[in-house]
């Protein structure tokens, strides 16, 4: 999509500053980090976001689940603990309509979920 943010870092128009890439999938710092490690793993093609998986999509869903926790073992965070996060449409928090990940670490997170 032309005016999709994800998908113009994905193209190299936008930088970002990159610590995972495949061919199904890319990951790079956020830059409005909510923890002191904050990474944002995302499809190289445009999904919308979660509502829009589709049953062939079950591979790049786990690829980005798998690259996530190897990166969260990576970046030294995994022994303390890690938060992924997938915020699907405007109420659920989707800011980014380009389905992502979120790898929060770092610090305690609030326990708002059990």
């Amino acid at each position: 999509m032309a005016d999709c943010v994800f998908c113009k870092i994905v193209a190299g128009e936008v930088p970002a500053a990159f610590v995972y890439q495949d061919e199904l999938v890319v990951a790079f710092r956020d830059v409005a980090p909510q923890a002191p490690t904050h990474i944002v793993v995302t499809p190289r093609r445009h999904v919308a976001g979660a509502d829009a998986l589709e049953p062939a999509d079950e591979a790049l869903v786990g690829r980005m689940a798998l690259v996530a926790a190897r990166l969260a073992r990576e970046l030294g965070v995994a022994a303390d603990g890690y938060r992924l996060v997938v915020n699907a449409g405007r109420h659920g928090g989707q800011v980014v309509p380009h389905l992502h990940l979120h790898l929060l670490a770092g610090r305690p997170l609030a326990a708002e979920m059990g």
